[in-house]
Formats: structure tokens, C-alpha cells, sequence
């Protein structure tokens, strides 16, 4: 049975969908982060993390394929132990958050995202790896709530120097492993259930459709001008969660 949303909804849904399977593809990496927040507008933000993690596992399969070999392994194991730690607290706090608790914490998610695309610092030289575990304990904390990983592992490993290939084929598998981290207690907090399963289901060829267009994309085509508007819907949104949490 699917859930009874608004045609609006379902538009924001399918959208939001498809965004994250382009960002999946390696297509202006972390838009994906916009998806939660923008369902968030017309659902509830939990049924929207709910929903979306089915689809992130299959996406998840897509793009590891497309880009497994081409990782950084190190750096994918140095972020392991930080990914379970931040899981576990998520899941720890997540009957004291409020619907509208959760609406704020993405909001300023989404502020803070969009202030470090424009403010990122360009590091003289690789930070050191003893970052690892703070950013992808912060990684593993944000993605349980909101699948919104992408600002702390992004902070750790764009001052890293990886080549563009390794940076999103390292971020790729480490999705990959995080999600997989999240289904077993999205399971045993209901965030996962039959509903939400077969509406999932229906919308894995917009996914499939997003990463095979992500993949295309991003080889051809010049992302600067895609950041900028990502991070002016990003912001909007934001600023959207936060006055209606407040």
C-alpha cells in the first residue's frame, strides 16, 4: 500500500530522487544532500529519511559498481569506526527529536552546507588522517538523520589531494558502506516499513535513471555553474526548515 501523499509531494519526491542518484553518479557530489531537506517541505522529514534509504542502497549498488577499483581504500577503513560511532548516536537520540527538531537540524544543515561551498578553505597541504574520526563520526551522525553525510566527509577529504576519480570513488564506496550501517536500526525504528518500502520500490527507475545521467554528466559537463545553483537551493531550503521548525 503506498503512503497517501500530496501530488506536490509525490513531484518533490520523485525530484529529490532523482537528484540523489545524479549526485550518486558522481555529478556535483553531496547534492544528494538537498534531497531530505526538500522532501521535508511537504512530508515528514523522518518518512522522508525512511523512504529514501531503500533507494540510496540500490543507488548505492550502481555507482560502486561504476566506480569500485578507482577508491582509496585507506581512506574508506580510516572512516569505518567513525561511521558506526556516529550511527549509534543517531540512533540513540532519535526518540528525542521532535518532527520539528529534526526540521531545524536539517535546516541549519542545509545553511552550514551551502556557507562551506562558498567559504571552503583550499588547504596548503593534506590534512592529517587523525581527522578521519571526528569527520566521519559527524558523517555517520548526519547521514542517520537526514542521509546528509556529504559536508563532513567532504571537509575531511577534499583537503586530502585526491584526483577527482579517487575523491568521488571514495566517497561512493564509503556511502555505500554508512547506508548499509543504517538499514538495521532504520528497520527497528519503524523509519523502514512496508509502506515506505513499496513506494521505494516505485521510484527505483527514477534512481536508476539519476546515477546513468550523474555518470554521464559528470565527464562532460563543467560543474561550476551547477554549484552555484545547488548552493542557492540549498540555502533556500534551509532558511524555509528552519522558519517553519521555528
Amino acid at each position: 500500500m503506498l503512503p497517501e501523499y500530496s501530488l506536490i509531494a509525490w513531484l518533490l519526491i520523485i525530484f529529490s530522487v532523482y537528484i540523489t542518484g545524479v549526485s550518486k553518479g558522481g555529478f556535483a557530489g553531496g547534492f544528494g544532500t538537498l534531497s531530505v531537506p526538500l522532501m521535508a517541505l511537504a512530508i515528514s522529514p523522518t518518512q522522508a529519511a525512511g523512504l529514501l534509504l531503500p533507494l540510496l542502497l540500490v543507488m548505492d549498488a550502481f555507482a560502486v559498481k561504476a566506480w569500485w577499483g578507482k577508491h582509496d581504500s585507506a581512506e574508506v577503513w580510516r572512516f569505518v569506526p567513525g561511521l558506526f560511532i556516529g550511527v549509534t548516536v543517531g540512533t540513540l537520540l532519535f526518540g528525542s527529536l521532535s518532527e520539528q527538531g529534526v526540521r531545524l537540524v536539517l535546516g541549519i544543515l542545509s545553511v552550514v552546507f551551502a556557507a562551506y561551498m562558498l567559504l571552503k578553505p583550499v588547504a596548503k597541504k593534506p590534512i592529517s588522517t587523525y581527522w578521519a574520526l571526528p569527520a566521519s563520526s559527524v558523517c555517520g551522525f548526519t547521514s542517520f538523520i537526514a542521509h546528509a553525510g556529504a559536508p563532513p566527509m567532504n571537509m575531511y577529504l577534499m583537503p586530502r589531494k585526491l584526483t577527482k576519480e579517487t575523491f568521488i570513488a571514495t566517497c561512493t564506496v564509503t556511502y555505500a558502506v554508512v547506508n548499509s550501517i543504517k538499514l538495521g536500526p532504520y528497520m527497528w525504528l519503524g523509519e523502514v516499513n512496508m509502506t515506505s518500502a513499496w513506494a521505494s520500490l516505485l521510484l527505483v527507475p527514477v534512481a536508476w535513471i539519476g546515477v546513468r545521467n550523474g555518470l554521464w554528466l559528470q565527464s562532460r559537463v563543467n560543474e561550476k555553474l551547477f554549484y552555484r545553483l545547488v548552493i542557492i537551493a540549498m540555502f533556500l531550503v534551509g532558511i524555509n526548515l528552519v522558519w517553519q521548525a521555528l
